[in-house]
């Protein structure tokens, strides 16, 4: 994922959560904020020591890169997204997670009609 694809800085992350809507399922949380001088969209991730050791973190921040790559053709661009992991992904596979963000974006209204299908994890 390219840098300008990515929320890093504090303040970038407290203006989505102020200004931003969230929208959540039992895995994930997803706060989204328009931007429609922007042509792309933006994620920052944000996984808890909560979750698990480094190890654990870092595979959920990897399978959720992965998927908005995969997904980046139905993502809408114009916003910054910032997903929060919940306790439930520890546990779950690359398949599991990639169904999940999809249900989430898609009741977000995160991805473009015509997405794709949740079963094709």
């Amino acid at each position: 994922m390219k840098k300008k694809y990515r929320i890093k800085k504090n303040e970038e992350f407290q203006e989505v959560f102020q200004r931003g809507a969230s929208t959540a399922n039992r895995q994930f949380v997803v706060y989204t904020l328009d931007r429609p001088e922007q042509p792309y969209f933006r994620i920052g991730l944000s996984v808890s020591k909560k979750l698990g050791k480094a190890v654990v973190r870092n595979r959920i921040k990897r399978y959720i890169r992965q998927c908005f790559l995969e997904l980046k053709e139905d993502i809408t661009p114009g916003k910054d997204y910032v997903v929060i992991a919940r306790q439930p992904a520890a546990e779950m596979n690359y398949a599991e997670v990639k169904k999940s963000l999809i249900h989430v974006l898609r009741k977000a209204g995160g991805l473009k009609k015509g997405g794709q299908p949740p079963h094709s994890a």
